[in-house]
Parts: structure tokens; C-alpha cells; sequence
């Protein structure tokens, strides 16, 4: 691709909920402008998108992929984004990087929950956007319909700047209501049309949204809507001017038809992308901070300006290594050069630059302001970092990672699995923020978590596939811990005489119980040095050791305070072994009697179902003993909020998504322990009783 001005840029995500046809589009588009020579299917697992063995065997976007195409002297940047709930985070990464966005809306199923998410997204960036009416050849298919849903689901303002010629088995084209001119399409796939006439059945209502259409695009801007007022008609011109002008300013959203299997209406669709969507210029300067003083600073879209840039994706590719995708904002960066990170307070070696299309990558030399470009082999950077000129710092914010919503526990194969885990899954996380891992201190098992089941899932495919290491999945342990409820005073007296040198430690500890969370305390309250002082620590060490064992089922004992008060030493016999006996002695005796009880991590979750199904929802969380705290009304959803017990939620990514036909989301964070009911906790040390006698076995 030659070196296009900043003017002539255009830097777009395809965004949706899944199965809009995000990647179809895509592919009609880059077929379009002549990228590739034939219409990529994801069906067929022909796609130049979805390259991954894992997009490829479930049909899906797991990833976002890049690739650009010109289109009447532009220079088109195109992100195709994942719409499925499990990879929708890496969406969002993206879209921090953007210029604008195309948001598809099925001609069958409307907006869905994804499609929300996005939405908020592009209001949150302040992304100006345009609506794209896929699957317009399929049963069922209603534009009209399609653009009312966006205005209830959406709370939008769309107005129709295409009209479909037909529907389903008729569908064969579009009519654009700026040039009132129909556009029949041939229905291989070609991408072959011809310029027609408005067919008379259809005129009316072409003429119905061309009203609705010039109307809204006079409120623009002041100028325009006077001169509606005084003339009643605008030029063609003066509606393309107000189609863009109302796009950059939020004021609507211009809605076209198409699609995108059949490659119909993309050539108008691509038209309408470099005239309605933002250059770099239309966007303006970008703002960040300095790294040292915190203050604001900017950056105009600009080769004069100093270099920067932001790097909103990271991938691995076993040839090159690690790739870092960066979005310029402003100056120019080329090959072989050095830049700083900004975040990491270190410099980076840039070799070759790349512009990425689909799974390959097309060398170039120079990037400008408003280029999406990679490197390989950063050393430090990672996703979400800023590379500039040393010489004027800035940071830019990145988009904050989504918090995963379920864990699992994951046992390596064997040992060499287990060699290698930790390697892999750190560079698996260097990919996508939304996976974590971490060893559980309580359990000891080693959790990964992620976006929901099938991301998981993923993530083990591609252990295997990329890094040859096996695990298991499986439900993790609930860390539970135990206290005691009532105080209590015990003697621990270790007493040994075998023949030589003797063991003895004898303490008197009292035991009080504390608030949830307070931990362990520990006092000293000997007077007189009835213990000498060196022993002091051993009793507590002994203590703390014995309450990491529990009393009941083996979990840590927890929120309390040991006061050790009295006891006795022997001037030969004594040491701080014996001391530490004793402590654990005077601890396990005093839990005999002081009423020790089971506690559960409960979790607050936010949960943001379809009104339809909030009753199913809520009922639900009261069988797993939840406590609904709050219900806030959203655009036709409600956001639930309560507080439920971790055991009952360890699957529930599973179970929402079967009562809410895959519309709900929900996030869960840590919020207290509670005590479990007695019949539970019952239960529960019966359990642990038998895995410890098999454990022995």
C-alpha cells in the first residue's frame, strides 16, 4: 500500500454480538477492494479472518484480526472483532484504539446483549458509528424492523440511508435514498450490479425515508437546517455533508442494508465508510499524560508531531514470535529505529514494521498518524502500553480489561507439563488480559480463569496446540475457613523424658473470638517470666501453625485472638520446640470446646439479565441461597444485584447463559466469609474426613 495522508484514513472495527455476520462482512469487503480474489467463508473455514484452529473448528471470532484495503483513494484500516461473550474483552481492547466503527444489526434477530455491550462501549470511546443491516436475503429478514430495535434496544437514533430492493428469497439489491437510484446486485457472490431506476412498487416508500432522511441530516449543523427551513429540499451534496457532520458530532447514526454472504451492497457500504466515518484529523488531538508529572498532554494526528503510539493487542505467532499491534497517533515511526516505553520506563528496538493482513503480515517502511501497525519481538512491552520519543514522554490510557467471570481448577499432565505451565500460561496472558491464573493459597490448586467455559477451553486447546502442555480441568476447591464462637482457656503441657535431655513446655493460652476478617492476633501477657522471653514467639508460631490445619475439616482457622497468660519452663528441658508443641497443644485443646464453625466466601455479583427473564433469575439465586440487594432498570434489561455463597456460582457462566438463551452477563467479586448452615457444614467435614482417610490410604 503507497503512503496515504492522514486525511485519507480510516481506522474501523466491525463490531456486534456473534453470528451478525462480523467476519462475513469483512471478507466481502476486502474481496470488494480487491485484497483478496475470492469471497472467504467462514463456513468452509475459507476465511482470511478466522485463521486459528480454534476459530476454524467452532466456526466463530475468537480473536480480533486485522487487515486494510483501499477504496476511492482511501486507505481503509479494517478490525474484525470478536462478538461472543467469552471473547468479547479482547473487543473492547480494540476499540480503544479505533476511529469509528460499523455495528451490525441482523435483519432476523435484532440487537443483542453483545450488541449493547458494544454500543456503550463506542459511547464510552466516543466512537462515531454507522449500522449495517446484514442477512437481508435470509427467511424472516425485516429492515424496518431491524432499525426500530436498535432505536428500543439502543436508546439510537438511526436513520435509513439504504433501502432494501426486496427481502429474503427476493432480496436483490439496495435503493439509496441520497442518489434515489436502486442498485440490483448479481447473487454469486460477484459483487456485479447495475444502476437501475426505483422500481414504481417501491417508490413510496422510498420516498417516505428520503423525507425522514433529509430532515434529520439538516440538524447537523445551524447553516443546514436554515437552509431546509427556507428551501424544504437539500442537494444531494448537502445531505452527504450533514450524513457526516451528524455522524462525527453523535447527533444520529446513518443505517444501510446488505449482505454480506451474498457480497450485495458492500461497494455502497464502503462508499458510505470513507465519506461518513472519521480520518484521524476529524478526531483531532488525542490526550494522555506525562509518565512523571501526571499531567495532561496532547498529541495532534500529525508527521510533525512527535512519535506515539498505543499498543492495544498482543499476539504470538510460533515463526516470529511475539507480535505488538499499536495503533499511531501522531508523527512517524520507521523501520530500524528505537522508541521508548512510556510505561515500562525502558527503550525498544524496532525492527521491521508490519501491516497485518489477516494471519500474514506485508512489510512496509514507515508508519504514519492513524496507521495500525505490528512489531516483533518487543522485549518489555506489553498490551496496553505506550511507545513514544524519548524526548517528549506521554502515557495514554488503555482500555481497562474486563474482570473474568469464571475459574476452574487445572492440573498439568505430567511432570514435564508441569515444568512448562507457568512459562506458557504467562505468555498466553501476554495475549489476552481477560485470562489469569494463580496458585490459591487456602487450596493450593493452581485457577485459571477466564470469560466463561468456552474460553477456557480455548485456552487449554491452544496449551496443547502452542506450547505441548496438558492439563485437566476441573471444579475448583471452595476455600473455605473456620472459626470459633465462643472464648475459651486451655493448658498446653509438652512433657518428654528419654534418657538424656529432656523436652519440656508448658503455656496457658486464652482464646477470644474476633470480627470476620480481623485474622490472628496475637499477646503477650506474661509477667514475672514464668516463660522467658525467647519462648514467647515459639507459643505463637505453634498457634498459628495449628490454625493453618483447622479443627473440623482441615481448613485454616481464622479471627482470633491467642493470649498466652501463664505456664512454666524447666531451666535444662525447655526450648523453643517444646515451646511450639506446647502452643499447638493448648490450641487443638481449647477448639474442643469452643464452638468452631465453618465459614464460605460470599460473592458479590452484578447481574444483567432481559426483563423477560428476571424472575427466572432472581428465583434461581434464591435456591443458591443468594440475597438479592438490588434491582436497577437498564434499556430492556435489568441489572440484579446480590450477594451469594461462592459454592453455588463455581458453574454459573453455564446456567445463566441456558436460562437467558446466552442474553445474560454477570461479574462476580469477593465480598465476606459467612458461617454455613449447620446441616451444610455437616456435610462438608464428611467430606473432608473421607478425602483425608484416602489420602492416608
Amino acid at each position: 500500500m503507497g503512503k496515504y495522508d492522514t486525511a485519507k484514513l480510516r481506522n474501523l472495527g466491525i463490531v456486534a454480538h456473534g453470528g451478525a455476520g462480523k467476519t462475513s462482512l469483512t471478507e466481502a469487503m476486502l474481496f470488494a477492494a480487491g485484497m483478496t480474489d475470492r469471497l472467504g467463508r467462514v463456513d468452509d473455514g475459507t476465511s482470511t479472518m478466522d485463521f486459528e484452529p480454534e476459530e476454524i473448528k467452532r466456526k466463530i471470532s475468537i480473536s480480533s484480526s486485522l487487515d486494510h484495503c483501499e477504496w476511492n483513494g482511501h486507505s481503509l484500516h479494517i478490525v474484525d472483532t470478536p462478538g461472543y461473550g467469552n471473547f468479547i474483552a479482547d473487543t473492547r481492547a480494540c476499540m480503544r484504539a479505533l476511529g469509528g466503527c460499523v455495528v451490525i444489526l441482523s435483519a432476523i434477530s435484532g440487537v443483542k446483549v453483545q450488541t449493547e455491550e458494544v454500543w456503550e462501549w463506542a459511547n464510552e470511546f466516543e466512537l462515531p458509528r454507522i449500522a449495517f443491516v446484514n442477512k437481508m436475503d435470509r427467511e424472516h429478514a425485516n429492515f424496518l424492523r431491524a432499525l426500530d430495535d436498535m432505536e428500543k434496544s439502543l436508546n439510537a437514533r438511526g436513520v435509513a440511508v439504504q433501502m432494501p430492493l426486496g427481502a429474503a428469497d427476493t432480496f436483490e439489491g439496495v435503493i439509496d435514498l441520497v442518489k434515489m437510484r436502486a442498485y440490483r446486485y448479481a447473487k454469486d457472490g460477484s459483487g456485479k450490479f447495475t444502476e437501475e431506476e426505483i422500481p414504481a412498487g417501491d417508490m413510496d416508500e422510498a420516498q417516505r425515508l428520503r423525507d425522514i432522511l433529509v430532515e434529520t441530516a439538516a440538524e447537523a449543523y445551524d447553516a443546514l437546517t436554515e437552509k431546509y427551513l427556507e428551501a424544504g429540499e437539500l442537494t444531494e451534496e448537502e445531505i452527504l455533508d450533514g450524513l457526516r457532520i451528524g455522524t462525527l458530532r453523535y447527533t444520529f447514526t446513518p443505517v444501510f442494508c446488505g449482505s454480506a454472504t451474498l457480497n450485495i451492497g458492500i461497494h455502497n457500504l464502503l462508499d458510505y465508510i470513507c465519506h461518513c466515518l472519521p480520518s484521524p484529523l476529524d478526531r483531532g488531538a488525542v490526550v494522555g499524560a506525562h509518565p512523571v508529572t501526571g499531567e495532561l498532554e496532547e498529541r495532534k494526528p500529525d508527521e510533525s508531531e512527535k512519535f506515539s503510539a498505543l499498543v492495544f493487542k498482543t499476539t504470538s505467532d510460533p515463526y516470529t514470535g511475539k507480535i505488538s499491534i499499536f495503533r499511531v497517533y501522531s508523527g512517524t515511526l520507521n523501520s530500524d529505529s528505537t522508541v521508548y516505553n512510556s510505561v515500562r520506563n525502558c527503550e525498544e528496538r524496532i525492527g521491521q514494521i508490519y501491516e497485518l493482513e489477516g494471519k500474514k503480515q506485508k512489510p512496509i517502511k514507515q508508519a504514519v498518524a492513524g496507521d495500525i501497525v505490528a512489531v516483533a519481538k518487543l522485549k518489555e512491552t506489553l498490551t496496553g502500553d505506550t511507545l513514544c520519543d524519548k524526548d517528549k514522554p506521554i502515557i495514554y490510557e488503555p482500555a481497562k480489561p474486563l474482570e473474568p467471570v469464571i475459574s476452574y481448577a487445572i492440573q498439568p499432565k505430567t511432570k514435564n507439563d508441569e515444568d512448562k505451565i507457568h512459562g506458557a500460561l504467562q505468555r498466553l496472558m501476554e495475549e489476552d488480559q481477560t485470562i489469569q491464573a494463580h496458585r490459591d493459597e487456602k487450596t493450593h490448586e493452581l485457577i485459571l480463569s477466564g470469560m466463561g467455559q468456552v474460553h477456557l477451553e480455548v485456552t487449554i486447546e491452544k496449551l496443547k496446540r502452542k506450547y505441548n502442555v496438558e492439563v485437566e480441568m476441573k471444579t475448583q476447591k471452595v476455600p473455605y475457613l473456620e472459626t470459633f464462637k465462643a472464648q475459651v482457656k486451655a493448658q498446653g503441657k509438652y512433657k518428654k523424658q528419654s534418657g538424656g535431655r529432656g523436652q519440656y513446655g508448658d503455656c496457658w493460652v486464652e482464646f477470644t473470638p474476633l470480627q470476620r476478617g480481623e485474622g490472628f492476633l496475637f499477646d503477650d501477657k506474661i509477667v514475672g517470666g514464668v516463660i522467658p522471653r525467647q519462648y514467647i514467639p515459639a507459643v505463637e508460631k505453634g498457634i498459628f501453625e495449628a490454625a493453618q490445619d483447622g479443627f473440623l475439616a482441615g481448613y485454616p482457622l481464622v479471627d482470633f485472638k491467642a493470649a498466652v497468660y501463664d505456664g512454666s519452663f524447666h531451666t535444662v528441658d525447655s526450648s523453643e520446640m517444646a515451646f511450639k508443641v506446647a502452643g499447638s497443644m493448648a490450641f487443638k485443646k481449647a477448639m474442643e470446646t469452643a464452638k468452631v464453625v465453618l465459614l464460605e466466601p460470599m460473592m458479590n455479583m452484578k447481574i444483567t439479565v432481559p426483563e423477560e427473564t428476571m424472575g427466572d433469575v432472581i428465583g434461581d439465586l434464591n435456591s443458591r441461597r443468594g440475597k438479592v440487594v438490588g434491582v436497577e432498570p437498564k434499556a430492556n434489561s435489568q441489572i440484579i444485584r446480590s450477594v451469594v455463597p461462592m459454592a453455588e456460582v463455581l458453574t454459573y457462566a453455564n446456567d445463566l447463559k441456558s436460562m437467558t438463551s446466552d442474553r445474560g452477563l454477570f461479574s462476580t467479586e469477593f465480598s465476606h466469609y459467612e458461617e454455613v448452615p449447620s446441616h451444610l457444614a455437616q456435610k462438608i467435614i464428611a467430606e473432608s474426613a473421607k478425602a483425608k482417610e484416602k489420602n492416608n490410604h
